[in-house]
Parts: C-alpha cells; structure tokens; sequence
C-alpha cells in the first residue's frame, strides 16, 4: 500500500487534501499530496503507512469532504508502450496488476483487515465525478463484467448470491485515470464508502417539491444508516427551520413525522395541505417550539457561524433531541470555516455540560455546502 486515493466534488481537492493530512497526523505521520483543481479526486502518500493505524485514525479524524477513499497504488500504466489503438485487450493487465496487488496484501503489515484482504466481496470499476470521468464510463462498465470472471475464477472475488460470503469483506477499486493507467486499492467499512466513488443512486420522487429532499434522504442514509427506522419514525414531531418549498419537510412527513414548517416562504405541491404539516409563516432564526421536539433540521440560507450557533442553542437548551443543518459554505477557507463551526457548537454545548455527538460531511447532493448530524446523548 503506497497511496490513499479519495474522491472528493469537483473544486473541493484542496479541502480533501487537509482532511487526509488530518487524518494522517491521527496515523502518526504526513501525507504528501497531489491535488489538482477540478480533478475530483486527491492522492495522498504517506511518509510512513501503518496498516493498523490508518483505519482508526480515520475513525478518529473523520474526513468532512471526502466522499470515498481506498488504500492502493498506482497509478499503473496498462500498456508498455502508450494507448494502442482500436480496442486494445485491458482485461489481461489489469487481471495481472490485480493479482499482484493480492499477493502484497498477503504480506504482514500490508493488510488492511482482520480476514485476508486477498479476497474481495464487490468490484467497483470507478472514474472521477468529472465530465473527463463521464467520458470513461462506457470503458468501466464494457470491462466490469469480464474482469469479474477472471477475478472470480481466480478466487479473488466472491460471488454475491453466496449465502455464506461474508458481508464485511473489502471491495476492490480500479480507478481509470485515462483509458491507459489506472490506480488500484481497497476499501472496507466503517471508513470504506458504501457506494462506488462515494456516490449513493438516488432519484427525485414524485411528489417531492423540490431537488433539496435529496439532500436530506442523502444525509438520512449516511448518518442513520440501519438506526434510520428507530431514530426516525412515524409519531415523531419535528421542526423543519427555512422549510420552503417544503423538500426537507416532505421527507419527514412521508416517515409519519408531524412537522411544524417554519418560513416566511410558501410550500409548493401536497405537502401543504398535508395533515402533518403546519405551516408558520415566521422568521427560522428566532423561532423555539412551545415544547420539545425530536427532531429540528435546518436548510436556512444564512452565515455557517449563525447555523453552527443555532443548531448548538436548540440542541443546548433542549428544544430538539437531534438535529440535521446544512452550513452554506464561502468560496474561500472553506475547510477554516467548517473547523470554526465545529468550534462554535462544541464549546457552545461544552458551556452547557451537553453530552452529544456531531458529524459534519460534503454529502453528494450538497454543493457549495456541508451537511452536519449533531445527537444530545444521554
């Protein structure tokens, strides 16, 4: 293992390259790192790699803005002798660097998992998020499938419909850089992205008033995952702060949740008429409920630090159990303002004796934004 390779948005490299040097000082040494603008994805070497020290590191420095990273290698050339031209066979040197990279995850300290990391329960053939990526797409999905076979004949990959793999093993990254050279590595869970290039397969629902439901849906399955169905559910009451059109609001009312929508703004579409919904027309950032609610979440187009110290007030005072924001981020020192909202709301909750927990993520449906999940624990 020589490199970590972590996708990241288009135009953010710079915030991914501090979220791995973060995460490396928690590994005990530096990264160096090669992050061109607009490439959608970083590539960090480690001074020294600590096969058990990067996973926890990465647990205990958790990136913001990657959206998916691997241990590996590369990048690899496929071809001695540049791109020949037509279709060139790929499967053959690709099987071939692959089986290489299986034999030095057999070697001691390389193995970044307590079953062999030679083995693998999914293949993900991955580009970047970019229009250059797009581009190779066609090429990942024609080479997936007998890729697979030769992996699959070799032992390296396990079969899906085996009742008896287990669901933890690792997944195994290609990832094309152009149609000639590619890096190669390993992910796992809990610092492995579920999704392929850390991007989950969401589609707009019918009904929904606008794109930004997809931005709760996205943070509902990153931060709850299999906890969604106890830590959010149908009985609950909940404040929906900045609510218009009324995307984040239908969300929760499809789960059963009352929602009291808080904006000066007007719903669009059925969930203003929805018996679950009751709409106040009064200002987000000055609004408490009369009594304590489940959940508060906030789309407020506002200043991050304003966010940051409303969701620590609601979550401080006891006006809402949980909570998730979106913090609309400035064009500059982007990665300082999310360290200095941290700030704000842990020394806000901090003063108040509040044991809680907060995760703040660059989801996919996010833009120039990050979505936080902040818990009052115990």
């Amino acid at each position: 293992m020589s490199v970590v390779v972590a996708h990241c948005r288009a135009g953010f490299e710079p915030e991914a390259a501090a979220d791995l040097a973060a995460a490396a000082a928690a590994a005990g040494t530096t990264v160096d790192v090669d992050a061109p603008a607009g490439r959608g994805y970083v590539v960090a070497t480690p001074r020294v790699f600590d096969s058990q020290r990067w996973p926890r590191a990465l647990q205990d420095a958790p990136p913001v803005f990657v959206r998916s990273l691997f241990f590996g290698s590369g990048p690899h050339a496929l071809f001695a002798d540049g791109t020949p031209r037509g279709r060139p066979d790929r499967v053959a040197p690709l099987a071939a660097l692959l089986a290489a990279f299986r034999r030095d995850c057999r070697q001691p300290g390389v193995g970044l998992h307590q079953r062999t990391a030679a083995v693998f329960g999914e293949l993900r053939m991955e580009t970047a998020d970019t229009n250059d990526g797009k581009e190779l797409s066609g090429l990942c999905r024609r080479l997936e499938l007998p890729l697979a076979g030769e992996l699959l004949a070799d032992g390296a990959l396990v079969e899906l419909e085996d009742a008896d793999a287990p669901a933890a093993l690792p997944a195994l990254h290609v990832l094309f850089v152009d149609g000639a050279h590619v890096f190669i590595g390993t992910s796992a869970a809990p610092w492995g992205s579920p999704y392929a290039m850390g991007i989950p397969r969401l589609h707009l629902p019918r009904g929904a008033p606008s794109r930004s439901t997809l931005k709760l849906a996205e943070a509902i399955q990153a931060f709850l995952g299999n906890d969604a169905g106890d830590l959010l559910h149908a009985g609950m009451k909940a404040v929906d702060l900045g609510a218009a059109p009324g995307g984040w609001t239908w969300q929760l009312v499809r789960r059963g949740l009352r929602v009291t929508a808080v904006d000066n703004g007007p719903l669009k579409g059925d969930v203003a008429q929805d018996p679950l919904v009751t709409h106040l027309r009064v200002d987000g950032l000055t609004y408490v409920p009369r009594r304590p609610v489940d959940w508060m979440v906030c789309d407020i187009v506002e200043a991050p630090s304003r966010t940051a110290a409303l969701v620590a007030r609601w979550i401080a005072e006891g006006h809402a159990r949980r909570t998730i924001f979106n913090l609309k981020l400035p064009m500059k020192r982007r990665y300082d303002e999310v360290l200095r909202c941290r700030g704000i709301i842990e020394e806000a909750l901090g003063r108040a004796g509040v044991r809680h927990r907060l995760r703040l993520r660059q989801l996919y449906h996010d833009r120039e934004e990050v979505t936080g999940l902040l818990l009052r624990s115990g």
